[in-house]
This record gives C-alpha cells, sequence and structure tokens, in this order.
C-alpha cells in the first residue's frame, strides 16, 4: 500500500529448502510424500516474491541469494512472476574447505539471481582508459588493440580463414586455423552475402588495423615448398605471442601460397578509438572474485570487466559476532558482498528492501555505503517473530536484526575498543492484520498516524499519545492528523496552518464538519478511515 512502484533494490536471501530445523526458522518446506516435493517451498516463495514485484521501479532489480541445488527451481518460478526481466546470475565463492556432497563434487559457491526492469541497469565502474594510447600520432586520438579473431576454427568458418597483407610493410600474416579472423574478405564473400561489418579491405584502407613493428630477424621466408616443409617439421614457423601456436602447419590449404613471402610474426589487431566509446563504463562481470583472487579474464579485454569482491562467507558470521558479542545468527552474508551488490544496484537516495531480513546484513550495508558516499539510501527489513515452543520469546527480529543495527548506528565496544557509530536511524514498527470489517472498529490512532506518514513521507515520526494533533513537515509538504474534530482542536489546527502557504493534507475522522472550518486554499482535507480502506483495497489489487 504505502511502497508500491517505490522500491529500487530489493536484496532477499530466503529459505533455501534444504531440511534443517534450528531455532531461527524451520526451513523444511518440504514433503518426500508429494508428488511435487517442492511445491509447498515454491508457493511460499511465490506468495512473497509476487508483491515484491509489484513494489519495484520501473527501474528496480531483484536480487535473490539461492543454493545450486535449488536454482533451477527457483529460476523457473521468477521468470514466471517476471517475465522477461532476467538480466542473469551471478556465483560467488562460499568457503575454501570442501563440502562433499556426493559424486566427488563439492559446492562451495552460491547463486545470486537478477531479475531487473527494463530500466535498470548496474552502475558498473568507470572505465580503466590507462590502456588507450596514441603510439602512432593518430589524428582520432587514442585508441587501444581489439583482437580482430573469433573462437572458430578453419573448419568451423573456412570463409574467415585468409592472410592479411600490411600494405605499408608488405608483410604477411598467416590466420590462426584455431580462431580465424572475425571479419570477411572481399577476395573470399559473394556478391549476395550480407555483412554486420565491415570487410577488413575496409578497414585496413581507414587504417583502423593496427599492424605491429616487426624486426628483420623476427621476418619469416620460405624460397621453396621444400623449404617450408621442412621448417615446419623443425618448428621454425611463426607462432601465437602467448600460446606458441604455430600457425603453419602440413594440414592447411594453400600452403604454397606462403612461398616467396615475407611472413610476419606479430598479431595484427584493430584500434578501438576512446573518443567513440558511447558509455565510459565497464559492465559487471557475473564472477564475484574473492578479496585475494586472481582474475584471470582474457588479457584483451581485462579493463572492459568490472568485478564484484567479496570475502569468504565467514565474514559474515565474524561480523555478527564482532557487533554482537557471540554467534547469534548462523551463516549470515558477508557485508562486504552485500554492500558492493547495492552500491552496484542504486543511486544515493533510493530505497533498498529485504523481506528475509534475518540478522540485518542488508541494513548494516546500506548505512555503510551511505557512510562511504554520502548517500541518504533507505532500508525496509522485514522479518516474522520466529519462535519455538521451547522458547516462545526468541524474536530474531528483535533481539538480533534491531540490537545489531542500533549497535552499528550508535556504536559499541568489543573488549577495551571502542567502535564508532556509522550513524542513521530506524523505526522499530510491527504489522498487525486487521480484517477491513472490523477496521472502523479496530484500528488504532497510532496506526492510521504511520500508515499516513508512510504513505506521504519516506519517515515516520514516533506517535505521542498526550497530542490530540499531530503533525509532521518537509521543505514542501506538511501534514496533520486530527485525533478528535472538536471547536478547540480545529481552532489549534488553524493556528498551526495560519501564515504558511505551502500545500498541507489534514486527514481527521469528521471530513465536512472539518472542512467548514478549515478556510486555507493550500489545505486538503481528507476522510479517515475511509481513505485508509479505499487505500487498503488498492494495495490487494
Amino acid at each position: 500500500m504505502t511502497f508500491q512502484g517505490r522500491v529500487k533494490c530489493i536484496y532477499i536471501d530466503p529459505p533455501y529448502n534444504t531440511e534443517n530445523k534450528d531455532f531461527i526458522y524451520n526451513d523444511k518446506l518440504i514433503d518426500n510424500e508429494d508428488s511435487y516435493r517442492h511445491s509447498k517451498w515454491l508457493e511460499h516463495l511465490y506468495q512473497r516474491l509476487r508483491i515484491a514485484a509489484e513494489l519495484l521501479r520501473d527501474d528496480g532489480v531483484l536480487l535473490v541469494s539461492i543454493n545450486d541445488e535449488n536454482c533451477a527451481k527457483l529460476d523457473l518460478l521468477l521468470e514466471q512472476i517476471l517475465p522477461d526481466c532476467r538480466l542473469g546470475s551471478f556465483v560467488w565463492r562460499t568457503k575454501d574447505t570442501g563440502n562433499d556432497r556426493g559424486g566427488n563434487l563439492s559446492q562451495v559457491h552460491e547463486h545470486i539471481l537478477v531479475y531487473a526492469r527494463e530500466k535498470f541497469a548496474f552502475r558498473g565502474n568507470p572505465l580503466n582508459t590507462s590502456n588507450y594510447r596514441n603510439s602512432d600520432d593518430d589524428e582520432r586520438g587514442a585508441w587501444r588493440s581489439q583482437p580482430i579473431t573469433k573462437a572458430h576454427s578453419l573448419n568451423e568458418r573456412p570463409n574467415t580463414y585468409y592472410p592479411i597483407q600490411n600494405p605499408a610493410t608488405g608483410l604477411w600474416y598467416p590466420c590462426d586455423p584455431d580462431r580465424v579472423w572475425a571479419y570477411a574478405s572481399e577476395t573470399i564473400i559473394k556478391q549476395a552475402q550480407k555483412l554486420r561489418s565491415g570487410t577488413i579491405e575496409q578497414l585496413i584502407a581507414a587504417d583502423e588495423i593496427y599492424f605491429p613493428e616487426c624486426d628483420e630477424k623476427d621476418v619469416f621466408f620460405y624460397p621453396t615448398l621444400a623449404a617450408l616443409n621442412a621448417a615446419i617439421d623443425a618448428g621454425n614457423v611463426p607462432v601465437l605471442p602467448q600460446k606458441k601456436t604455430p600457425l603453419l602447419r602440413h594440414d592447411l590449404p594453400d600452403l604454397e601460397f606462403w612461398v616467396g613471402k615475407r611472413i610476419a610474426s606479430g598479431r595484427p589487431s584493430r584500434k578501438h578509438f576512446l573518443e567513440r566509446k558511447e558509455n565510459l563504463l565497464s559492465p559487471l562481470s557475473s564472477w564475484i572474485a574473492g578479496l585475494n583472487e586472481v582474475v584471470d579474464y582474457d588479457a584483451d579485454f581485462a579493463d572492459e570487466l568490472a568485478t564484484i569482491r567479496s570475502p569468504r562467507g565467514r565474514e559474515g558470521s565474524d561480523s555478527i559476532k564482532h557487533i554482537m558479542g557471540s554467534n547469534a545468527f548462523p551463516y549470515p552474508k558477508p557485508p562486504t558482498l552485500i554492500r558492493h551488490l547495492v552500491d552496484q544496484s542504486t543511486n544515493p537516495d533510493d530505497i533498498v528492501l529485504d523481506f528475509y531480513a534475518g540478522s540485518g546484513t542488508t541494513g548494516q550495508a546500506v548505512l555503510q555505503l551511505n557512510q562511504n558516499d554520502g548517500g541518504k539510501r533507505q532500508f525496509i527489513l522485514v522479518s516474522s517473530t520466529e519462535k519455538t515452543d521451547k522458547e516462545p520469546e526468541k524474536n530474531v527480529c528483535r533481539d538480533v536484526c534491531a540490537q545489531r543495527l542500533r549497535r552499528v548506528i550508535e556504536g559499541y565496544s568489543v573488549g577495551k575498543q571502542n567502535v564508532a557509530g556509522l550513524g542513521g536511524s530506524f523505526a522499530y514498527l510491527q504489522a498487525v492484520k486487521i480484517a477491513q470489517s472490523h477496521l472502523q472498529t479496530d484500528i488504532r490512532h497510532d496506526q492510521i498516524w504511520f500508515a499516513l506518514q508512510l504513505l506521504t513521507f519516506d519517515a515516520v515520526e514516533p506517535f505521542d499519545a498526550d497530542k490530540t494533533i499531530h503533525c509532521v513537515e518537509t521543505d514542501q509538504h506538511r501534514m496533520l492528523y486530527l485525533q478528535q474534530s472538536t471547536p478547540d482542536i480545529i481552532e489549534q489546527a488553524n493556528a498551526l496552518l495560519q501564515g504558511d502557504t505551502k500545500p498541507a493534507t489534514l486527514y481527521t475522522w469528521q471530513r465536512n464538519g472539518v472542512m467548514q472550518r478549515i478556510p486555507f486554499e493550500h489545505v486538503t482535507v481528507e476522510q479517515i478511515p475511509d481513505y485508509l480502506i479505499e487505500r487498503f483495497a488498492k494495495g490487494q489489487q
């Protein structure tokens, strides 16, 4: 009702349906006797994810953590709820130790499924431009080399297997038979063939192909076919610089073409000009790397990808123990991981929602991120009252999540060390179901006040039972709630509204009577509880 279409980022770490029973929650939403064993778990998630879809902005994103075992099932469920919104997934390694669950396969990773509205995009990282240079003083400015090959072999793409000549030096460059050229040649293509990009001849004529300098000692020359065959047998032929793969072999077609040619040992590449890049941001990689992990992307594209980094899962447990003084919650997610995800998914004024709040990791991540960049992101954490028959007072939301947030906001002590707080604040609210048929009689003034604030503002002011007029305002708007509509209370309201012409909304139980006594054009009078009933009904639709 209050946040429909307003949330930018929803991150959840739902039950994994691993059949564990502990003091946090019963994670056995499965019945081995059911024809569809996972139907209870899927229905549990479906009801919540359906609401999540309604809360997302048109540029919002939903991030869902899940284990490998249930990833495929959850992916299909999300596709049903958010069709055509699948953006991809992240994979992150949870620990360094083994976890053999059979078949000699150690499952030490989890997934984060990404479903996003059409207008969403991760922020990425600023593009690393240090590899853009201008070694040949090209008037078009700085450029970097891009490979002009593609991942197809000679047998797969024979039409793009051909020699390239540098017109300035006359040197020839053999094609790699295991990775042919990415561009067609005018000497091979058919006239009716449609090309998605220019030919290699067009790129050479436009000076967009870079031929590396080649010393005379690195030039190969074979006067006869016999000399070439002997050189192949001896391994004295051009090779790929890094892989040392020979570029000339006995089984290649038109081998006699290379007889009498001056053959270069380097690799031509395409000039990729910085000024032509429309987006100076590197997209995210789908692999979440460890803090000390070396990411071995293709060297030619390493600076074109941004990588989220995360410590192993142990950071989550260590953080809880450090803040709370004990292992108050099992298997929490690493705060660094969640902070990086929120950082990539939001702007400084956005709303972040986690409706499987657990120990409050998402809230801490938002607070840390706000401190880092001066943002004003807000978090909404939702949790149920988890309890057992043996411990009916056990309440993770109250005793772990809220306590953790208070400590990271206000600061806390660990031994003799005082840890400074991150700042910020939060309201601890409990949701109560009220049947619409009983709304008029059962709803309380404090419930009305909080609901009205959430409908109008992004924050809530406490309810003061001693006041009959409740007021909250920003620079642009003011809101008042009258518990009663007696003449003296209305006069008090007029006194508050007089002299300030910014728009105001006044909520009351007797709209008609109050409207006659409020003389200000900038004030709108709304009825309670009809107004709430109307909004609740819209929310249910």
